[in-house]
């Protein structure tokens, strides 16, 4: 599935217009400050219904509007043309549509990977920036197991829910049994899933981290809870004694996805370029993992990329994207993005697009 064109409406600093989109490779170029990056902003907008940047997502609302709408046109290789549209207004309410009806979680639109400063915070936030991350791979790579997630959570804060009315006093300790068997069935298939998909991008990640120049990068996962669910629902029942503590202690709600250059875990000690790096050779991991599944490419929105990247590794990273998916880049300088066959080459200027998102023919 692909996006054919981005209509933007009180969206940050872009004009009010319609867009097309090329099929494969956009670069972007144009002075700081010119709508390059609100343009990528606008595309994740209309395809999640938030914005990939630090801050509050309101502040998609351009200063004098009181609401910001987006609207993708998509193909999908028949002759329907679906409209998804994304829309926030200044009281917070969201709207996200498809052909005019609520969209459900994983329907009707293409994955999506960014590459941002702001999107370090994967690299360099708390673990649960990471579970997320690697749970919507989870739902990419297998949509079946997309719903692993939200029902482990709604079971675990139901038995947080019974863990407090023991510990007032207004039911026995005995009495989270039942929830301890529940919340272990659900922990073992998301313990289960989550394995298989950071085992399925562990070797492409180590391998274009190298790439791109960083060596001996591993990830792996490390669950918080191991075995299956009658081990996981015993431990939950020796953590009875602990009654303060066993709801935040155990289970996959504490997970990490740990990413290292050699031994030194980069959230920690990696500097600005690695993690950099490191978050790059993620995206392509993926990317990696869900074409060798037969899985469709995700949209690539790489803001900035090329910035600390040599001459090589840029030619590197524009062929490995050739031939497979959609993918906008944003640079200062055109030069700055390799040629590559059949790419448009877009300038932009003062939150416009001076030529058409269509790539020459």
């Amino acid at each position: 599935m692909l996006v054919r064109s981005l209509d933007c409406r009180g969206f940050r600093n872009l004009t009010d217009a319609e867009t097309e989109i090329a099929a494969g490779l956009t670069v972007l170029h144009g002075p700081n400050g010119a709508g390059k990056t609100n343009l990528l902003d606008a595309l994740y907008f209309g395809l999640t219904s938030h914005s990939f940047r630090a801050g509050s997502d309101r502040d998609v609302i351009r200063f004098e509007e009181r609401s910001a709408r987006v609207e993708l046109e998509l193909e999908t290789g028949d002759a329907r043309s679906p409209r998804l549209l994304a829309a926030l207004d200044r009281a917070g309410e969201r709207r996200h549509l498809l052909d005019g009806r609520p969209l459900d979680r994983a329907e009707g639109r293409p994955l999506v990977s960014v590459f941002h400063p702001d999107r370090l915070q994967l690299l360099k936030g708390p673990p649960a920036h990471r579970r997320a991350h690697l749970d919507r791979f989870v739902s990419a790579l297998r949509p079946a197991r997309a719903e692993l997630r939200s029902s482990y959570g709604r079971t675990l804060a139901q038995r947080n829910a019974q863990l407090a009315r023991v510990r007032a006093g207004d039911a026995p300790p005995d009495s989270l049994a039942v929830w301890e068997e529940r919340l272990a069935a659900e922990a073992e298939p998301l313990i289960t899933a989550r394995r298989d998909a950071a085992d399925a991008i562990a070797e492409p990640f180590a391998a274009r981290a190298g790439q791109l120049g960083l060596a001996d990068a591993a990830l792996a996962y490390r669950p918080r809870a191991e075995g299956d669910a009658a081990a996981i629902a015993a431990r939950l029942a020796e953590l009875r004694a602990e009654l303060g503590r066993s709801y935040i202690t155990y289970g996959p709600q504490l997970d990490e996805l740990d990413v290292r250059a050699g031994d030194r875990k980069l959230r920690r000690f990696g500097s600005q370029g690695e993690q950099r790096v490191a978050l790059l050779a993620l995206l392509f991991a993926e990317r990696d993992s869900l074409l060798a599944e037969g899985r469709p490419a995700p949209m690539m929105l790489l803001d900035d990329v090329m910035s600390e990247l040599d001459p090589e590794r840029r030619r590197l990273l524009i062929a490995e994207l050739e031939g497979a998916g959609q993918t906008l880049i944003t640079a200062t300088e055109s030069v700055q993005v390799p040629d590559a066959e059949g790419a448009a080459r877009v300038a932009v200027a003062a939150g416009a697009a001076r030529a058409t998102l269509a790539a020459a023919a």
